[in-house]
């Protein structure tokens, strides 16, 4: 597809609305994704280190 012009490009033939909300909810979708495995990643890594410091897991969260 050409465009003659920025404005063009935005307006994505009116299907503008369509394109660009589906890249912002697939770009919040990934930086949530992101969020949520920082998350678990901190929380396995708090609960390997209380297994190693303690040698039992405390409140049954080998499971969480």
């Amino acid at each position: 597809m050409n465009w003659n012009s920025w404005s063009e490009f935005f307006h994505m033939g009116g299907y503008a609305f369509y394109v660009w909300g589906s890249y912002a909810v697939t770009a919040v979708l990934i930086a949530g994704e992101i969020l949520f495995l920082r998350a678990h990643r901190r929380k396995a890594l708090e609960l390997a280190r209380r297994t190693v410091k303690y040698g039992k897991v405390e409140n049954n969260e080998e499971t969480a």
